[in-house]
C-alpha cells in the first residue's frame, strides 16, 4: 500500500487508524517517521514519503515519533492473511528465530537460501532480515526500560542485542532519546496499576472494532485445568517459551488488551508478546473483514450487531493439534477433562503464586513416550493420538509460524483419523489461515438451518465462496448464534 501516494496522504489527512501498521510516514523536514493516525498536523504531501515497515524507516535515517509511538502499532494484517514466504518470514522474525537462530536459521526453515529471503524481504518491506529484527528488538528494549526496573546491561541483552554499547547506539538512533531518558519520560507519564513483582504490565493495541466476548468466551470455555483460567476478569495461561516458560494474564480493555507477563528468562518478552497477539487475533483488520462479510444478506445482521469478532487461536500449534484430537466427537467438557489427565500425568509443574496454573501443557516429545493404554479413549482415537506425537515428535509433522498451509493440510489428513473437521479447525486456530472453513461442524450447520443458508456442508461451501479470503471469521459469527458458553465472557 505505501506505493499508492494519493491514498496513504488521504489517510495521514485524516488521521485513519485503521491504516496504523500497513505503512509508515516518514517527514522528511523534521527526520521522523510516524503511524498515519499520529494526532499533530500532518504534514505537507511534498514533505511526506511513505515506507511498508518500521525498519525500512530506521535504515532511511527516520526516528520514531515521540508523539504517536509507531513502534507500537498492531503488526500489518497481510502478514496473517497471507501464507507465502515474506509472510511466513515476518511471522518467524516475529518469533524471535533470527535473534535464536541467525538469518541463516530463518532461511533453513523456509527452505531458501539466505541470498533469496534478503532478495524477498527487501523487494517487499524495504528491509532486510537483520533490520526487521533489529527494529523489534529496539520495540522490546523500549518496553523493557519503560515497564521494569531492570538494570540496563540486562536489558540489553534481554532484547537481544550482543552488547551493551549496540544497545545504547540503537535506542539513541531509534528514538532519540537515551535509555535512561526513556525511563525518566516514562515515569513522568500517569501512572497505571502497579504489576505484582517480577511481572511486565504492558498494552496489546488492535485494530478497532473489537468483540471481545466470543474470542475470551472461546478460549475460557475450552481452558485446561491447570495450564489456562479465568480469574479475575483475566484469562490467563501458561507459556512454554525458548528459554524459559512464562504466566500471561490478558483481558479486555477500552482499546487495548491488558496484558501482564510473568517470565523465567526476560529474553522471552518478544516471543511471548508475539504469541499472545497470534492468540488473540490482533493483527487482524476487522474492517476489511466485515465488509466483505456484509455482502452476504444472512450475515449482515450478525456483523451489525456484533462487529469486530476474532478468531481464537493458540500458542503453541503442537499442542492445538493434540488438543483437536482430544476434542474429536466429544462435548467441550468430555475434551477438557481428556486434555487435564494428558497435562497432569506428562506436562512440567510450574510455580504461579498469582493463581491456579500448576503446569505447561506437555510437549510432543514427552507425549511420544505414553503408553496408549493409558488413554481413556476409543482405540481408534488412540491411534490418531499416537501417530500425531509421534509425527510432531520426530519432525516428519512441522505445524507453526513457517508452515504452507495447503501443505500442512495434506500432510495432516494423511494421518489416521484425521478427517476433513479436524483438518480444518487446526487450519483455523493452530495455523492461523483466515480462509478455513468447517461446513461439516454441526454447530455451523445449525446455524445456517436457523439463518436461511444452505444446511449441507457442499450447499454451505458453495454459498461461503462469496465470504473468502475470510470464512474463518464467517464460522465466528456463526457459532454466536448458540447460546454454548464459547459466546460469552464468563461471569
Amino acid at each position: 500500500m505505501h506505493a499508492d501516494t494519493e491514498r496513504c496522504v488521504r489517510a495521514v489527512q485524516s488521521k485513519d487508524a485503521r491504516f496504523d501498521g500497513w505503512f509508515f510516514t516518514a517527514v522528511l523536514t523534521t527526520g521522523i517517521y510516524c503511524r498515519p493516525s499520529c494526532p499533530v498536523v500532518p504534514p505537507k504531501p511534498q514533505n511526506m514519503t511513505f515506507y511498508p515497515s518500521a525498519a525500512a524507516c530506521q535504515q532511511a535515517g527516520f526516528r520514531a515519533c515521540k508523539r504517536c509511538r509507531p513502534d507500537t502499532t498492531p503488526g500489518s494484517p497481510e502478514w496473517n492473511a497471507r501464507a507465502d514466504t515474506v509472510a511466513r518470514a515476518m511471522r518467524l522474525i516475529g518469533d524471535g528465530v533470527v535473534d535464536r537462530e541467525g538469518v541463516p536459521g530463518l532461511a533453513a526453515r523456509l527452505g531458501y537460501s539466505t541470498r533469496q529471503i534478503e532478495r524477498q524481504l527487501r523487494a517487499e518491506l524495504g528491509a532486510g532480515p537483520l533490520a526487521l529484527a533489529r527494529a523489534q528488538r529496539a520495540q522490546t528494549a523500549r518496553l523493557l526500560v519503560e515497564t521494569t526496573g531492570l538494570p540496563m546491561a540486562e536489558i540489553a541483552f534481554a532484547a537481544g542485542f550482543s552488547s551493551v554499547r549496540t544497545f545504547n547506539d540503537t535506542v539513541r538512533e531509534v528514538f532519540a532519546l537515551s535509555p535512561g531518558e526513556l525511563r525518566v519520560r516514562a515515569a513522568r507519564g500517569p501512572a497505571g496499576p502497579s504489576p505484582a513483582p517480577g511481572a511486565i504490565a504492558l498494552r496489546l493495541p488492535y485494530r478497532e472494532p473489537l468483540d471481545p466476548s466470543n474470542l475470551f468466551g472461546h478460549l475460557a470455555a475450552t481452558g485446561v485445568p491447570g495450564v489456562e483460567e479465568w480469574r479475575d476478569g483475566s484469562y490467563r495461561r501458561t507459556l512454554r517459551l525458548p528459554y524459559g516458560h512464562g504466566v500471561v494474564a490478558l483481558a479486555p480493555a477500552d482499546g487495548h488488551i491488558a496484558c501482564r507477563l510473568s517470565l523465567t528468562d526476560p529474553r522471552d518478552l518478544t516471543i511471548a508478546i508475539s504469541r499472545c497477539r497470534r492468540l488473540l487475533d490482533l493483527d487482524a483488520d476487522p474492517v476489511a473483514i466485515d465488509d466483505r462479510l456484509r455482502d452476504d444478506p444472512r450475515l449482515r445482521p450478525l456483523v451489525d450487531g456484533a462487529p469486530g469478532r476474532r478468531v481464537p487461536r493458540t500458542v503453541d500449534a503442537a499442542e492445538f493439534a493434540v488438543r483437536a484430537v482430544l476434542g474429536q466427537q466429544v462435548s467441550t467438557a468430555a475434551a477438557r477433562t481428556h486434555a487435564a489427565r494428558l497435562v497432569l500425568a506428562h506436562g512440567e509443574p510450574v510455580e504461579d503464586p498469582g493463581g491456579g496454573l500448576t503446569h505447561l501443557f506437555p510437549s510432543p516429545a514427552a507425549l511420544a513416550a505414553l503408553d496408549p493404554g493409558s488413554l481413556a479413549l476409543p482405540r481408534s482415537r488412540r491411534t490418531t493420538l499416537t501417530t500425531l506425537v509421534t509425527a510432531l515428535a520426530d519432525g516428519s509433522l512441522r505445524i507453526g509460524d513457517d508452515s504452507d498451509w495447503d501443505e500442512s493440510r495434506a500432510a495432516l489428513a494423511a494421518l489416521p483419523g484425521f478427517g476433513p473437521w479436524t483438518v480444518e479447525v487446526i487450519a483455523m486456530r493452530a495455523l492461523g489461515d483466515p480462509d478455513a472453513f468447517l461446513p461439516t461442524d454441526l454447530g455451523v450447520r445449525r446455524a445456517a438451518d436457523g439463518l436461511g443458508l444452505p444446511a449441507t456442508p457442499a450447499a454451505l461451501t458453495a454459498r461461503a465462496a462469496a465470504w473468502r479470503p475470510w470464512r474463518a471469521y464467517a464460522v465466528q459469527y456463526l457459532w454466536a448464534t448458540d447460546t454454548h458458553p464459547i459466546n460469552h465472557l464468563p461471569e
